[in-house]
């Protein structure tokens, strides 16, 4: 799996449950939105996972989250991307002390859009757990002060927050299949919203996506999809066919709602007949039948 699917991945977890079917805002499911992996203001959001290195093992770390904007004089709730990245470090740059980084995003207004600001600080820090094992950890702090007690709201939070770790000169450790000699210091990492989860080639062991939403390791995209639907649980052929019998209104509808609905509409409105065979079912690999034992 390439970088890029790396990137479908983590995008996938970024815009889970954006806009689900049938993508138009009068949808009960649609005014509930903003469920996962949320950090308001004063709240964290926490990562520990094991890494085999040594003190040249290079630590890269990107955070990316949704920010919500506000449409002027209307309901409907659109969001941007935001993506902190911090400075690669040296496992001994880090063993000498966690390094916070702060980051500070602006205020936007428009006659159109408003979007509130956004603070936030990301520690790295490194723990040595034995000889060449290391317990890594990464620390979203939402500091942006609320206007006043108690009324924090998503226009102030991360939304889906999620982080991408990776290492040069080492490799991470699986907490869910989890060799026995590192078991014990698998068991003591703390993850607080979130959970890491190895991705990319499978058997490489480079890249962790730490993720809001529960995933095994080396999670993929299917390669028949033809795009993001905002729903991992859902099947692509299922929605697909159902957008297709939505009626001319509730098209309409959809189409205003959001800029992503009306692509989704319009790419799935084009998807030729043997596309949707495709979608209709694959066999991804096929396992030997052991004997049965009586």
């Amino acid at each position: 799996m390439s970088a890029t699917s790396v990137e479908q991945i983590a995008n996938a977890v970024l815009y889970e449950g954006y806009l689900l079917y049938p993508y138009r805002a009068s949808a009960v499911k649609n005014r509930q939105r903003w469920n996962f992996g949320v950090v308001a203001p004063g709240e964290s959001m926490e990562t520990q996972c094991l890494t085999v290195g040594g003190p040249l093992t290079r630590l890269a770390v990107n955070v990316r989250c949704l920010r919500l904007m506000e449409r002027v004089g209307e309901s409907w709730q659109e969001a941007t991307e935001c993506e902190m990245n911090l400075p690669d470090f040296h496992f001994a740059e880090l063993e000498a002390g966690p390094v916070t980084h702060r980051f500070a995003h602006p205020a936007l207004r428009t006659e159109e859009r408003t979007q509130e600001p956004l603070d936030c600080s990301i520690e790295a820090s490194l723990e040595p757990v034995q000889d060449g094992l290391y317990r890594v950890g990464i620390r979203i702090v939402n500091t942006t002060p609320p206007p006043a007690p108690s009324a924090a709201s998503p226009a102030q939070a991360l939304l889906s927050a999620h982080t991408i770790l990776r290492v040069h000169g080492g490799e991470f450790v699986s907490l869910l299949e989890t060799p026995e000699e590192f078991q014990g210091a698998a068991a003591a990492c703390k993850n607080t919203g979130t959970w890491p989860v190895l991705v990319g080639e499978p058997g490489v062991r480079d890249t962790v996506l730490s993720s809001p939403i529960i995933l095994y390791d080396y999670p993929q995209v299917a390669p028949e999809s033809p795009g993001d639907l905002f729903d991992g649980a859902e099947i692509d052929e299922i929605l697909s066919l159902r957008i297709l019998t939505l009626t001319d209104d509730e098209k309409d509808e959809m189409r205003h709602t959001d800029e992503r609905a009306r692509r989704i509409l319009e790419r799935t409105e084009a998807l030729p007949p043997e596309h949707f065979m495709k979608l209709h079912g694959a066999l991804r690999s096929l396992h030997p039948v052991g004997k049965e034992t009586s």
